[in-house]
């Protein structure tokens, strides 16, 4: 009987251990996949419009919009018209052409449907303000290819079907398109566009530099998700990365946008003052709450102490985010030349109301699923290409533990930083 005992014993602790290499190595799998084939193929907002949906988590996108709407209004003030005069006969005919949008990294929801309409309304007001006449418009929503235009086409359709019921059939009206592809590589035809903006975007980079994913390199970025306050040589990997796609993004708008017309970039940043490995500032609140910093590696760690990963999975994973400066983002400009920056500004937004800290305060665990819904939305995508579906399940799990349980965390208030551009291509 012992010896029987003790064969199944050891044939449970084979079975066992042979079933954890599997794991691993499904979830191997799972990142090589991602991470070889690009960042491009998984990266995306969380579409759909359930609780975790980035339709219903991107209130701090909306504030910041809402932040640099008095800017982007002034812009289209002062930005040149567009048309074409000809002569036809004895009179003379103007023959104006569409006016052409684009937003870039549109996501889904309302956020790229209220600041299209807001620049659409604004721009047919000066036409038949100062022209007479009202112009044709057209609007390209830009993103990649796994973002879900099937649910921002669907929000599109409402609201014009709104605008219709409503006996106003003019009303901000214009014809969309869809068009899929990085804004870090060309999208339109040369002089295409007269308008360009990217909103709550720019800071995602096209990839994880290599060096970070090399478990050699001193770049390795060991029990973090995210550069706030990593090694030198990851921030440095970040910032090298961040230099190369914000050029590259620069040289295509360069080429895609009419003269006279205008870039608008709403993006991520750190105060001037800050280096890069500083991401979020000088804040200690705002380093310890932000979602990508403290229950972020907390969670990661509870998923590789429970045995459900192991430390290469947790090391692989790093948030392709950069917040850069108002300096590298205003040499970029310079370098790529053809722009003409017309304003330029950082500031900084809270996460959410007083009133609503307070709300939390006295129900964290409605707090720990809010702040893990942000994170689902924003993410999921490219944790379950990490590591597969059920441990993306169990991994939020985690994370809206560690957020509810967290009470100092819920006292702290948790700033983010953004930059603001206006530039004319010259």
């Amino acid at each position: 009987m012992e010896s029987s005992s003790s064969s199944a014993v050891t044939t449970r602790s084979i079975s066992s251990a042979s079933g954890e290499n599997n794991n691993y190595m499904v979830m191997k799998e799972y990142w090589q996949t991602w991470q070889a084939g690009g960042l491009h193929k998984v990266l995306c907002m969380e579409g759909g419009d359930d609780d975790s949906s980035y339709a219903k988590n991107s209130q701090a996108s909306a504030s910041a919009i809402t932040l640099c709407k008095p800017l982007l209004l002034t812009a289209i003030q002062s930005l040149k018209l567009f048309f074409i005069e000809t002569n036809e006969g004895d009179s003379d005919t103007a023959y104006y052409d569409s006016i052409r949008i684009a937003d870039l990294g549109c996501a889904t929801g309302y956020n790229t449907l209220a600041t299209i309409d807001m620049i659409v309304g604004s721009l047919r007001k000066r036409y038949l303000n100062e022209c007479g006449f009202d112009p044709e418009f057209e609007v390209f929503f830009s993103d990649l290819p796994s973002n879900d235009f099937n649910s921002l086409f669907r929000s599109l359709t409402a609201m014009f079907d709104s605008v219709s019921d409503n006996n106003n059939k003019t009303l901000n009206k214009y014809y969309a398109a869809g068009v899929p592809g990085s804004f870090y590589h060309r999208l339109f035809p040369k002089s295409k566009l007269h308008i360009a903006v990217s909103l709550s975007a720019l800071h995602w980079l096209s990839q994880i530099p290599k060096v970070v994913l090399d478990k050699t390199s001193p770049a390795w970025n060991k029990g973090r998700a995210w550069i706030e306050g990593a090694n030198k040589e990851v921030v440095e990997a970040y910032a090298k990365q961040s230099e190369k796609d914000l050029q590259d993004f620069l040289v295509c708008r360069k080429e895609e946008i009419a003269k006279g017309g205008m870039l608008f970039i709403l993006m991520a940043g750190r105060p001037e003052s800050q280096p890069p490995e500083n991401q979020l500032g000088d804040d200690a609140d705002s380093r310890a709450k932000h979602p990508f910093t403290t229950s972020m590696d907390q969670a990661w760690q509870d998923l590789l102490d429970e045995g459900l990963i192991d430390e290469e999975t947790r090391d692989m994973f790093n948030i392709p985010t950069y917040m850069r400066s108002k300096e590298e983002v205003e040499n970029a400009i310079n370098k790529c030349g053809g722009f003409e920056i017309k304003r330029m500004e950082y500031k900084r937004i809270v996460e959410h109301s007083e009133e609503k800290q307070q709300e939390w305060i006295m129900d964290p665990v409605s707090y720990g699923r809010a702040k893990a819904n942000l994170v689902r939305a924003t993410l999921r995508p490219i944790v379950e290409a990490h590591i597969g579906p059920y441990l993306c399940d169990q991994f939020f799990n985690r994370f809206q533990t560690r957020v509810s349980s967290d009470f100092n965390l819920l006292h702290k208030t948790c700033f983010y930083g953004v930059i603001i551009v206006c530039a004319i291509r010259i």
